[in-house]
């Protein structure tokens, strides 16, 4: 059997084409629509008797036409229930909040009750927004649910995917495809065929059998057996029954083969590397739009079971989910609450923490940190991995154990093996490489604050920073908007060395402090970095600092709540329950629908919150809630 390795080209407009999808809101009690129509009102009217002159008195010299630091006020105001205008909002709100916006050489100042009212109202935005669950996002599969898709369909092994790029932080949101990893994409669907696919005159493998059947009798219609395959390959690939123009262009690719001279298999090979550029299995998108007048409709089974399967698990749905699929039934009330249930309870569904829990504790970043040999010895790639897996491990136990999110910031427990264990300094001696759970007898230890990856991830190579951890902890942890540094401000290592000599990293710190420029910022982040200064860079204890001084963790949270140590820390942060939860239902569903939130998506999330808080706001609660949500189960498909 001659192989012939066909470049097959993705057409532009199929893989860049905008599939507009959405969702249809469930119906509602009378009740909850009167009070909609109630805030959307008091939001109108607030806007114009409060926020449009506050915005002209304050804000239109900088942020009119002239959109200073990319903040368009003027533009939000005039249409401010659009898709920018929240973000413009907020990044505003979150400059007056610390007293940066107008500038202190200003003439004009807002007082303390303007700025409150300005900021509470754009917590109000959300109700102008209609009742839309925004655009159906298309996007490829990431690296990872690429290479975990090829080993569930083909068995081939997960390294190779290897030779793709790594995405950064939402790549696997893009929907398209560079003309590198288009040629990767090729070579790969190449290398499957060939690992899978006996060469002719042997036998054929169990994976060949299984997708490609026995050998049809010399007298069958060998193209309508080939189109019997094309069914069956397309169904599990494009994780949907294909339509029948698609199945004619598989079956002309069949064609192509045996006009050039191959056999049967070989024609099917081919066929099945055209599956695997097909942007039906490089990307997670509808079949298409349905004939309706409806501008707003659910998704169907398939897209449901593939947008499930894919986040928690980063692979394509199981037998279970395509069967419930096929029968239509995993949009009946339970059934989808029962199947989120099971995926998270299966060993697979350690994937969301690869995808989401790691992203938004950033304990990504670890993997590009660099840490000093000299001054930290110890970091090495035993302990590195030891981190991660901690993180991992803690993450699932909470959602697991559907523990509150207050959880994630004081607990008694965490796992740890010995590399780790010697961080953090147990009583109770730990030996071997396996992660095992540990109760804690430390309050300033348990819980992510006190937790070495995150320490480290937001520190230097030879020193703590706590400017990057106070930032971590307002915006990661508590969902606080946190304004963009101004430019030309010196790193701490580029200050002059005459200003900096004698002086500790917390005096140190506070210089940036004397330029107007940071000071109102750095009010709020060095209090709370400095709280977790106790922790050095790789997450150790320690009571004096590298200049042989007693630390100082005192600080204060931004509602002037003060703490002396990282316990005290803690104990404030989990009272937070309800920001907490706000933050990471926030963060999920974005991270869940591939797209930033904003208008009626809040007004979702309020509803959420409101269920899960009768629940002590347990994290799978939180999660099982996003998923059965409006956000995530239906679609719009009209303007």
């Amino acid at each position: 059997m001659r192989k012939l390795r066909v470049r097959f080209c993705l057409p532009a407009p199929l893989i860049l084409a905008p599939f507009l999808t959405g969702a249809f809101c469930l119906a509602e009690s009378e009740s909850k629509i009167i009070d909609d129509d109630a805030r959307r009102a008091d939001a109108q009217k607030v806007l114009k008797e409060k926020i449009k002159p506050f915005v002209e008195n304050y804000c239109a010299k900088c942020h009119g036409s002239r959109a200073k630091a990319g903040i368009n006020l003027q533009s939000a105001l005039k249409n401010p229930n659009g898709e920018s205008s929240t973000l413009h909002f907020e990044k505003a709100a979150a400059n007056v909040k610390v007293h940066d916006m107008p500038p202190e050489d200003s003439s004009k100042k807002p007082s303390n009750e303007e700025r409150r009212q300005f900021i509470e109202w754009i917590g109000k935005i959300k109700y102008l927004a209609p009742r839309d669950p925004g655009p159906f996002v298309i996007r490829r599969l990431t690296k990872t649910e690429y290479a975990n898709t090829l080993n569930e369909l083909y068995g081939v092994d997960r390294s190779i995917a290897d030779v793709l790029p790594d995405e950064v932080e939402g790549e696997g949101f893009l929907n398209s495809i560079s003309p590198l990893q288009s040629e990767l994409f090729l070579d790969i669907a190449n290398q499957v065929t060939e690992k899978i696919i006996a060469p002719k005159g042997q036998a054929p493998t169990d994976v060949q059998k299984r997708l490609f059947g026995s050998l049809p009798p010399p007298e069958a219609d060998l193209r309508k057996e080939a189109r019997k395959v094309a069914r069956s390959l397309a169904r599990d690939a494009y994780r949907r029954p294909a339509s029948e123009s698609e199945l004619d262009v598989l079956t002309d690719v069949y064609d192509l083969g045996r006009k050039n001279d191959l056999d049967h298999t070989g024609s099917l090979s081919l066929m099945l590397k055209a599956v695997l550029v097909s942007p039906q299995f490089l990307f997670i998108t509808p079949a298409g739009e349905p004939e309706s007048k409806d501008k707003i409709l659910p998704l169907d089974d398939y897209q449901l079971s593939s947008r499930l399967s894919y986040l928690l698990w980063s692979a394509p749905p199981d037998a279970e989910l395509a069967a419930l699929a096929d029968k239509a039934e995993l949009q009946k009330p339970g059934t989808l609450k029962k199947q989120v249930e099971r995926l998270l309870k299966d060993k697979r569904g350690r994937a969301l923490f690869d995808g989401f829990g790691a992203q938004w504790l950033r304990v990504n970043d670890l993997d590009g940190q660099v840490f000093d040999p000299k001054t930290f010895p110890q970091m090495t790639p035993a302990l590195r991995n030891a981190m991660k897996e901690e993180a991992r491990l803690f993450f699932e136990s909470i959602v697991r154990e559907n523990l509150s999110v207050s959880r994630f910031v004081d607990s008694d427990y965490t796992f740890l093996n010995e590399p780790l264990a010697k961080i953090y300094e147990t009583s109770e001696p730990i030996s071997g490489p396996k992660m095992r759970r540990v109760k804690l007898d430390n309050p300033n230890r348990g819980g992510i604050l006190g937790m070495p990856a995150t320490l480290a991830a937001t520190s230097f190579p030879n020193r703590t920073s706590p400017v990057r951890r106070g930032v971590w902890v307002l915006e990661q942890i508590l969902g606080e908007r946190v304004p963009s540094p101004p430019p030309d401000i010196p790193e701490l290592e580029e200050q002059e060395h005459k200003e900096i000599e004698g002086l500790t990293l917390r005096q140190r710190t506070e210089l940036h402090q004397s330029e107007a420029a940071c000071r109102n910022c750095h009010k709020v982040l060095d209090p709370i970095g400095f709280g977790l200064e106790n922790f050095d860079a790789i997450g150790r204890w320690r009571d004096k600092n590298e200049e042989g001084l007693a630390i100082d963790s005192a600080g204060k949270l931004p509602n002037g709540r003060a703490f002396s140590s990282p316990a005290e820390l803690k104990r404030l942060l989990a009272k937070r329950e309800s920001e907490l939860a706000r933050n990471l239902t926030e963060r999920f569903m974005a991270y869940a629908l591939g797209r930033p939130l904003g208008g009626y998506d809040q007004v979702v999330i309020d509803r959420i919150l409101e269920n899960v808080a009768k629940e002590g706001y347990g994290t799978r609660s939180i999660i099982s809630e996003v998923i059965t949500s409006y956000l995530f189960t239906f679609r719009r498909i009209k303007g």
